[in-house]
């Protein structure tokens, strides 16, 4: 998942929360510098990883992908189910999408301290351009998925794949729809074990 389903997963667990979002930028033991509940945050962050990497679901979206995509196929598929997060998103959150997104931003300047470099600077964009509410919009992945492009060290055609999201809208919907409430249970399930 991306960093939308990761914020949200956290629940209202603010430190949680930061610990989750800033996950990726966090490499081996390096979450044990950290205050508890940003552990368990990054520890969440992780767990999500895997599950959804290893679910029966998610790897058929991912199969999907990988003739064109290869190695990149995980990282369209996160940010395909974001955009249904976000698209879908008064299905699963009773606070506006805008607004949840902006209360985030608001909480990240609390830490600065505690976020890394890297994703400060990252979060200096995310906010700006919002890419959170934009994910609700086939435009706003296309963004995304072509700043990522023009990231990569190699050929990686991500900027194609919000044409192949548009070619097979409904069952990359179904998918996520499928998965996801598996993933918010055992979100809940994993974080009641920290």
């Amino acid at each position: 998942m991306n960093f939308l389903a990761h914020i949200y997963l956290s629940g209202d667990q603010e430190r949680v929360m930061i610990g989750n979002f800033m996950g990726d930028f966090v490499k081996g033991k390096a979450w044990e510098e950290f205050d508890s509940a940003i552990q368990k945050g990054i520890l969440l962050h992780r767990e999500i990883d895997r599950y959804t990497d290893d679910h029966e679901v998610v790897i058929k979206t991912k199969e999907r992908l990988r003739p064109k995509y290869h190695h990149y196929a995980p990282v369209i598929s996160d940010v395909f189910y974001d955009h249904f997060l976000a698209s879908l998103w008064e299905n699963y959150h009773p606070t506006p999408l805008l607004d949840f997104t902006r209360s985030f931003y608001e909480v990240t300047a609390h830490y600065d301290d505690v976020i890394p470099a890297r994703a400060q600077k990252m979060l200096f964009y995310m906010k700006r351009d919002n890419w959170l509410y934009n994910y609700q919009f086939v435009e706003g992945i296309n963004r995304a998925l072509t700043g990522m492009s023009q990231r990569t060290p190699f050929r990686s055609k991500m900027e194609q794949a919000a044409l192949d999201l548009k070619a097979d809208y409904e069952s990359y919907k179904l998918e996520f729809q499928a998965f996801f409430p598996k993933l918010v249970k055992h979100s809940e399930s994993f974080l009641k074990t920290l």
